[in-house]
């Protein structure tokens, strides 16, 4: 298993007007994001709902840091504070921040079923 990383994730609720959300998030925040010091990695997924159905959340954005410390000196960073303040012009409260820390792991073979049998 890796080292953890910590991530700032923001939940986007379902924009009033997608098509108008987009273009924002894509062309005022994203840009703004990704200057701030010390990210590593970003994920971005759209939902498409949830086994019982649809679900109140549009978009998930996760900006990775190698540690705590990072990621609350990125958002305290010039370009932090400006791409915080270009996100709550964008959702006006319609939009869940938190943090997380994140593990990955790439799962080999099941060992039960990779090994010889024996006879």
């Amino acid at each position: 298993m890796s080292s953890p990383v910590y991530k700032l994730v923001i939940l986007f609720n379902q924009p009033e007007n997608p098509a108008e959300f987009e273009r924002r998030w894509s062309e005022e925040f994203v840009p703004l994001a990704e200057q701030m010091p010390g990210l590593r990695r970003v994920v971005v997924s759209h939902t498409h709902g949830g086994p019982a159905g649809p679900v109140p959340v549009y978009l998930i954005h996760e900006l990775h840091f190698e540690s705590m410390d990072a990621l609350t000196a990125a958002m305290a960073s010039p370009q932090g504070v400006a791409a915080g303040q270009c996100l709550v012009g964008l959702v006006k409260q319609k939009a869940t921040l938190l943090f997380a820390e994140h593990m990955e792991d790439t799962p080999g073979p099941d060992p039960i079923l990779s090994s010889p049998s024996v006879t």
